[in-house]
């Protein structure tokens, strides 16, 4: 009689996610004094970093700069890294988010025409309150911008790591250093903020 080895498909999807987990965690280790790890490490996250940077700015341009700081980063800071919870994306998303915060200081923010694309595709996200308005569009998305703009920058990390970077709740906390209960509370506290700032501009109107 054979011998079963894989129950179901998720158990196969388990054992092909922990052979990836063990992979990166090698050219991990590997990269903070290997140039041919890294740029493996390079090739596989720049589009996911360029698509976050980009989806967060509304720019081109600005994405390419954002991700060539937060690669040159990751490089200097690799060798301080310690794999934990999530693996090595949600630290580089931390060090991405940052950068763009950087970034917004640089462009004066709402005064740039691109600072006021910022949240251009929070549209595309999956809302978890829609009377904030990740669905709208066309005029709607300059409020948006301009809204989200306004809010302190750990909530704008909070809003960006989980509804641009294509981060999970897991992952967007990891990515802030924070426990999951934490962060669901910061963005539980995010999402209430931006939404004061859409009813005052409303009022303003």
């Amino acid at each position: 009689m054979s011998t079963v080895l894989f129950s179901s498909g998720a158990t196969l999807d388990r054992v092909h996610a922990s052979s990836h987990e063990s992979d990166e965690r090698a050219l991990v280790a590997r990269a903070s004094t290997d140039p041919d790890a890294f740029g493996e490490l390079y090739r596989r996250y720049l589009p996911r970093i360029h698509d976050f940077a980009y989806r967060r700015t509304g720019s081109v341009e600005a994405a390419e700069d954002i991700c060539a700081l937060t690669f040159e980063s990751a490089l200097r800071s690799l060798h301080r890294f310690r794999w934990g919870s999530g693996g090595f994306a949600p630290w580089l998303y931390r060090i991405a988010s940052r950068q763009t915060i950087a970034f917004y200081r640089r462009e004066g923010r709402t005064e740039s025409e691109r600072g006021q694309r910022a949240a251009a595709n929070l549209t595309s996200a999956e809302s978890p309150s829609a009377d904030v308005g990740f669905e709208s569009r066309g005029k709607d998305l300059d409020r948006l911008r301009t809204a989200l703009d306004e809010l302190n920058e750990r909530y704008q990390r909070a809003i960006a790591l989980r509804y641009l970077a294509d981060l999970d709740t897991a992952e967007a906390a990891s990515a802030m250093g924070l426990a999951r209960p934490a962060f669901s509370v910061v963005l539980t506290r995010a999402l209430a903020a931006l939404r004061r700032e859409l009813e005052r501009m409303e009022r303003k109107s």
